[in-house]
């Protein structure tokens, strides 16, 4: 089986140098799980008996690049033919189970450096020497089976590290991968130890798990297990609250629907587009606090559009998302809702103006996060809702093509307005310009000549006295 799998040449190069040194490597983890599903890229994983300062020399001859950033947990990096390489001594870690940073200590067998690994899946090895494969946990029979569990005892493995809590649904978004029973009961009676972890090591692998094939798996493990309650604590607040539209068990399954479909709108082949899964997924969660039963029987969820933008913000803050994913994710949150104004092309052109510069770069996305968002199971009214956007997008096109909707801006820059109206940079310049282009959102480009009779009215209200032209 092993000279079937399609391993790097680098990985005999590398093994050939550790026998000669007097050491075995072994391909290791996640590099052995991809290279039996046929996927193996170029950033392998190894581990070895040598010790990091017997590791450095052998990498250093073998390569100019070699970091030693990982050395204090063992780990010694390297990249050679556009391959990159990780060497870990074995491990035969102690964990104070207070923080997830464990007490490094080395071992000497691969079975017991196994034994200390995540998930069975990733605790195979592949002894480069004799070409020997190495599964004392039955993984390969996990992989096969798509089955998610681990080495050790569940309890066991995530008290030692609770980030493989957030791990195990990133895989089974990621790998299609379904937990076993044992592994779910675990994560269920130990979500609260995620808190241990801190924010930055959880948003990378909600990131991933996000950016997976099946998110909506990974998000349902996390509400189900209790691990979103301190996580995205607003995803499983979705649940029982009923979708305006009557049409949906609840908000929550909603949502997971909403973010299946905006993932089929991504477009071929491109990176997966995390702003717009984030989006997809947080855009009703200001539903719960703003729902209000009516008169008729009915249920209300007014500004839930504006109360959901500030909780994604606080939210992703919380995670420590940068600015710019906060920024764009809380927008998109924000203006999600605003297309059902245009009801059947009632907008005027200065609304259709306002959508447009409102979403700015963001417009792509929002065109994907409407359309997902229309989840109907009338057919009649989910082709209408279709049809009334691309007539949206029709006319967006038309004016944009027009009008350069892309870069709007007042018809007179501020150079011109100081100039025009003798006033020094300050306030009031930018009061002016605003002014000039909320004009321009309401009546498209204006002549020159227009544009400055309009500043002068605007200046005369207010008591400047332009300069005497000439």
């Amino acid at each position: 089986m092993v000279e079937q799998l399609r391993i790097s040449p680098v990985a005999g190069e590398l093994a050939g140098r550790f026998a000669a040194a007097g050491h075995r490597l072994y391909l290791v983890g996640g590099s052995v799980r991809d290279a039996l599903l046929g996927r193996l890229g170029n950033d392998l994983d190894f581990t070895t008996d040598a010790r990091p300062e017997q590791v450095q020399p052998i990498l250093a001859r073998w390569t100019d690049a070699v970091w030693d950033i990982g050395i204090a947990f063992g780990t010694i990096g390297a990249s050679k033919d556009g391959v990159t390489v990780e060497v870990t001594t074995f491990r035969a870690d102690f964990y104070d189970r207070v923080s997830r940073n464990p007490e490094v200590r080395f071992g000497d067998s691969i079975v017991d450096d196994l034994m200390r690994r995540d998930f069975t899946v990733n605790a195979m090895a592949i002894d480069l020497s004799t070409k020997q494969f190495i599964d004392p946990h039955g993984g390969l029979k996990a992989l096969a089976e798509r089955v998610l569990d681990t080495p050790a005892a569940p309890e066991e493995s995530f008290a030692d590290d609770p980030l493989r809590l957030m791990r195990a649904a990133r895989f089974v978004s990621q790998l299609g991968f379904r937990p076993a029973p044992r592994v779910v009961a675990a994560m269920t009676a130990m979500s609260e130890q995620i808190t241990r972890i801190t924010p930055e090591r959880v948003q990378a692998e909600l990131s991933k798990l996000l950016c997976g094939t099946r998110p909506g798996a990974g998000v349902e493990l996390m509400v189900g297990t209790g691990l979103a309650d301190h996580v995205l604590p607003e995803v499983p607040a979705m649940r029982l609250e009923i979708d305006e539209h009557h049409q949906h068990k609840d908000v929550y399954q909603h949502s997971l629907v909403v973010l299946d479909q905006a993932i089929a709108l991504e477009e071929p082949g491109s990176e997966p587009d995390l702003v717009l899964r984030l989006a997809a997924l947080l855009h009703d969660i200001g539903k719960p606090d703003t729902r209000r039963h009516i008169p008729d029987g009915g249920v209300s969820f007014h500004h839930h559009e504006v109360v959901g933008a500030k909780m994604a913000r606080r939210r992703l803050r919380a995670l420590r998302y940068s600015k710019e994913i906060i920024d764009d994710v809380s927008t998109l949150v924000y203006l999600h809702l605003r297309f059902h104004g245009y009801g059947r092309g009632e907008w005027t052109d200065s609304a259709v103006r306002r959508y447009v510069t409102d979403a700015g770069p963001l417009l792509s996305r929002l065109h994907k996060l409407v359309r997902a968002d229309c989840t109907t199971r009338n057919r009649r009214k989910a082709l209408a809702l279709q049809r009334t956007y691309d007539e949206l997008e029709e006319r967006i096109g038309r004016i944009a093509a027009e009008e350069d909707l892309a870069r709007v801006r007042p018809d007179l820059d501020g150079n011109e307005i100081m100039r025009l109206l003798g006033i020094p940079p300050g306030p009031l310049v930018g009061q002016a310009w605003k002014h000039l282009k909320e004009l321009r959102l309401d009546r498209g480009p204006l002549e020159h000549d227009d544009a400055v009779a309009e500043l002068m009215s605007w200046a005369a209200e207010r008591g400047i006295t332009p300069p005497a032209a000439g």
